[in-house]
């Protein structure tokens, strides 16, 4: 289960990346926008605020993440948003949007043509798709450092039945999947990001918040010791740089395509 508040806390790096995707997007010529995995709402809120004539919609499969995001950003202030729960493999729309957006979210995904399925759908004929997340080979050091910490004692007693919850795409993948499903590839690209955080606490947040497949297999009473020797092995391997911060290799899939017909 997501945890809203922590989420917008340690999601700085998500919001980052999804404002430097913006800067490819002349948003002045959409009018109907959905955002796929909006999760605490801030991105698709500074969508709307950019865009007061547009329709904008964002979309999570998390009750509490969609409850989080219509309290923080009301109709109120926000006429021309509204939040809905869907799962990005659900979409049920048909040619209602000129845009879909989706960033740091599809990894979570264990069926991407399905959303592409659905996304076609989604748009309107030309209409864009903008999709950032995590991509083959992503957050490397940071699963190989979570391999060696489980399969030690006494932690792997309880990731004996372990699933691996991401889904981490190639280019080969995508460029068949966006062909079948009538998309014309502007850009794909796998794309390496450096990640910081603010030294162990901040690091300890983002592994507490996005490393939940992980730290929810270990008792809630035991959860805090495993974080902290995880930050540890983490840094003994990958130390903090000169002003104190993290760094965490990423790798982005990126597209930018629009539908055909």
């Amino acid at each position: 289960m997501w945890n809203p508040e922590d989420y917008a806390k340690n999601s700085d790096a998500q919001l980052k990346w999804a404002q430097e995707l913006r800067k490819n997007i002349d948003l002045s010529r959409h009018r109907s926008i959905l955002d796929v995995g909006s999760g605490d709402g801030k991105i698709t809120a500074d969508f709307s605020a950019n865009l007061p004539s547009s329709k904008v919609l964002g979309v999570d499969s998390s009750p509490e993440m969609i409850a989080y995001a219509a309290r923080k950003y009301p109709a109120s202030q926000y006429p021309n948003l509204s939040f809905n729960c869907i799962d990005a493999r659900k979409l049920n729309f048909e040619k209602q949007f000129d845009l879909i957006f989706s960033n740091a979210v599809l990894h979570w995904v264990d069926n991407h043509q399905a959303f592409l399925k659905g996304a076609n759908l989604a748009l309107q004929e030309g209409g864009r798709l903008i999709i950032s997340c995590g991509g083959q080979g992503n957050a490397a050091e940071i699963l190989e450092v979570f391999a060696e910490l489980t399969a030690s004692k006494p932690w792997n007693a309880y990731f004996n039945d372990f699933y691996h919850p991401y889904f981490f795409c190639g280019l080969q993948d995508y460029t068949t999947w966006l062909e079948k499903y009538n998309f014309a590839i502007e850009r794909l690209e796998l794309v390496p990001k450096d990640m910081t955080h603010k030294g162990k606490e901040g690091f300890a947040g983002w592994i507490r918040t996005t490393w939940m497949p992980f730290t929810k297999c270990v008792p809630e009473n035991e959860r805090e010791n495993f974080i902290t020797q995880f930050v540890d092995l983490y840094l003994a391997k990958y130390p903090l740089d000169s002003q104190g911060l993290t760094h965490v290799s990423m790798v982005r899939l990126e597209v930018d395509a629009h539908k055909l017909f």
